[in-house]
């Protein structure tokens, strides 16, 4: 579960009557740790009925990875499971084999898919209440929010940010995690009347298969560059030397599947960018360098150091952040006056649509294809033609970037007025 959700537990209102959910209605399972209990569970969820909830507890802000160390699943006529994947990660075929056919209830569904799937674990099916909770205009989306407001019930502030990796886990995690599903079928009932209500249930269902069926993009190459407090620097060759630590430090921490900030925290790669030291101790005078979990690694940060400090001047990174597609928008109207005057036009636009369907704006189209289009989207502006031709070439882009069927259907007439040239443009 993630942070979002835990702050949304936390934030519920004191004055709130909804009546306390503090422990599942059957009791807190046992977790299972063998291949044997992971086959009959299997056995017992593919002698239920109806959709399946999962959720999955990482251990981010801990560990390197976004693997699963818990995994919840509840059916009816089934009951709940809590299954520590990491001893029984080689024995889930048969698990697989009796939920991957199933329609997967999830909260926050993309948080969880990636680390399902490198267990061998896909939906065949998705209803994500979080996204359907945005889609059918909820203010707060939170798990524990919407369960308040459809059910009727509060959830217990839990653990969604502890360290999932923690073996053996507390019980009172294991109650935590076991009411994360406890009423997600219950749930997922009450947000897809909502959208059937608002004549939303096709919109949902494109994006859910959307959610599912996509793929984790491909790291950008200067992740570096997002290092808190690399604004502060003023050289290239200070840039080099955060770009080496952080390499380092990125390689150390998925060999040891240790979250990055553990290891190094970027105000000490931001402290040696400004000193370059040339020794050991020098480097061990500056902040965090002289504590016991660094020290050990002191040859592999001064050597990361030397690199950055030793680097041909041809081979230094830029001082700005290089991009692709538009530059950033508070650039447009020195550069493109034009091109700032459609994007007020494109979002006021999507604006109201927002207002009209009662959905978050970020959810109606993504604001990055917006830009896009606005910037330099389609290839002559003041000689579209006629409207039909503009909404066709609208329709295009936006297709070609991987905007749904329904998303189209709404924003293209709306974006081509707004994008439609007038004289006094």
């Amino acid at each position: 579960m993630s942070v979002a959700d835990e702050s949304e537990r936390s934030n519920t209102p004191p004055e709130s009557t909804a009546e306390p959910l503090l422990v599942p209605a059957d009791g807190v399972p046992p977790v299972l740790v063998t291949a044997e209990e992971v086959a009959d569970a299997a056995a017992r969820l593919a002698a239920g009925n109806g959709p399946l909830a999962v959720d999955a507890e990482r251990a981010s802000g801990f560990r390197y990875s976004a693997r699963a160390y818990l995994i919840q699943l509840r059916r009816a006529g089934s009951g709940t499971f809590l299954i520590d994947p990491i001893p029984v990660a080689d024995a889930l075929e048969p698990l697989a084999a009796a939920i991957n056919d199933l329609e997967w209830v999830l909260h926050s569904a993309d948080q969880d898919l990636p680390g399902l799937a490198e267990l061998g674990l896909r939906p065949a099916r998705l209803f994500d209440t979080e996204l359907g909770g945005r889609l059918a205009g909820f203010e707060r989306v939170g798990l524990a929010a919407m369960v308040e407001r459809l059910l009727g019930r509060a959830l217990r502030k839990g653990h969604g940010a502890a360290d999932w990796s923690t073996r053996p886990l507390p019980d009172d995690w294991l109650n935590y995690a076991a009411l994360d599903v406890e009423l997600l079928l219950e749930l997922r009932d009450e947000v897809a009347a909502s959208l059937e209500a608002q004549h939303k249930t096709d919109w949902a269902a494109q994006e859910f298969e959307h959610v599912r069926t996509t793929e984790p993009g491909t790291p950008k190459a200067d992740r570096w560059r997002r290092t808190s407090g690399i604004h502060t620097l003023r050289r290239t060759r200070q840039l080099a030397i955060v770009r080496e630590l952080w390499t380092t430090r990125d390689t150390l921490a998925r060999t040891r599947d240790v979250a990055p900030a553990r290891i190094l925290p970027d105000a000490a790669i931001i402290a040696a960018a400004n000193a370059e030291p040339r020794t050991i101790a020098q480097l061990r005078t500056l902040p965090i360098f002289g504590g016991p979990r660094q020290r050990r690694y002191s040859r592999d940060w001064l050597a990361a150091v030397d690199r950055g400090r030793t680097l041909a001047d041809t081979d230094l990174p830029a001082l700005t952040q290089p991009f692709e597609g538009p530059p950033p928008v508070n650039r447009w109207e020195r550069r493109d006056p034009a091109a700032a005057a459609r994007l007020i036009r494109a979002r006021a636009a999507m604006g109201e649509l927002s207002i009209e369907y009662a959905i978050p704006v970020e959810n109606l189209l993504s604001p990055d294809l917006v830009r896009r289009l606005c910037w330099d989207g389609l290839p002559d502006y003041d000689h579209v033609g006629e409207l039909d031709d503009l909404s066709a070439a609208v329709d295009g882009f936006l297709k070609s970037g991987g905007a749904r069927p329904w998303q189209r259907e709404l924003a293209v007439p709306r974006l081509a007025a707004a994008l439609t040239p007038t004289p006094d443009a």
